[in-house]
């Protein structure tokens, strides 16, 4: 039986809680590696040539360990979104780890490439006194990619497509939707900052929130996108009936 009232309320809040942390420890032990090299870098070091160093390492090892767990955690956060608020968190997760690795692997490779590119490049021109003004250019290349991460992975367990396709087309949309795509990046910003506020939030809530937080306005994309397809479908057809009709018009004179 469904408690109602206050009880009820203060339940659902703690079946939340659990469901978030849960996530997100599962997915901070899966990504242990990039982790210890991102943490190093930032609080272990004041060498800036090690720090930099040990980011890069961080973005080597990503591909394998952060991509993986981060699909498997936007696997329990579609679940949510879709309505489906009491899967099993252990059995759902780590089936989107297994189902989803290779994939998100392949992605992680080229999204480390991409950001390696981006930010070797912003260093140079910003190096170079003339040529500072388009260094700026690469931090808007970088808020694109770091959007198109996020729908990367909502596509990743929303669709079956080609990793390239993926891609591509997690890009376009991140483009193609700039107030969905920059309040999906402000809202994860506002997130991180009270994280870094309360840091507690980091092992138990950050990422998960993120991870819904990403899905679902996602998921908003793609209901417009299906009901605009819908549309079209529809339009067509009218047309075709049209074009019929007056095809039998024409017959019967």
């Amino acid at each position: 039986m469904e408690m109602k009232g206050l009880m009820g309320g203060m339940y659902r809040i703690s079946e939340w809680i659990m469901r978030l942390s849960v996530t997100n420890v599962l997915w901070a032990i899966c990504s242990i590696p990039f982790l210890f090299f991102v943490m190093s870098a930032l609080f272990f070091s004041t060498d800036g040539a090690v720090q930099l160093s040990m980011l890069y390492t961080a973005l080597g090892v990503a591909p394998f360990t952060l991509f993986p767990a981060t699909a498997a955690l936007f696997t329990v956060t579609r679940k949510w979104v879709m309505g489906e608020v009491d899967v099993p968190l252990f059995k759902t997760f780590f089936r989107g780890y297994k189902e989803n690795y290779v994939q998100s692997m392949v992605g992680g490779l080229l999204y480390a490439v991409f950001y390696a590119i981006i930010l070797v490049d912003f260093k140079v021109y910003w190096d170079q006194p003339n040529m500072q003004l388009i260094s700026y250019l690469f931090v808007g290349f970088l808020f694109i990619l770091v959007v198109s991460m996020f729908n990367f992975f909502s596509m990743l367990v929303h669709y079956h497509m080609k990793t390239m396709q993926l891609l591509k087309n997690a890009i376009l949309v991140s483009i193609g939707r700039p107030f969905r795509s920059i309040s999906t990046l402000l809202m994860a910003g506002i997130v991180f900052y009270f994280s870094l506020r309360w840091t507690f939030l980091f092992p138990f809530f950050t990422f998960s929130i993120i991870g819904y937080i990403s899905y679902w306005n996602f998921n908003i994309i793609y209901q417009k996108m299906q009901a605009q397809l819908e549309e079209d479908q529809k339009r067509a057809a009218d047309q075709d009936e049209s074009s019929e009709m007056i095809d039998d018009g024409a017959k019967t004179k």
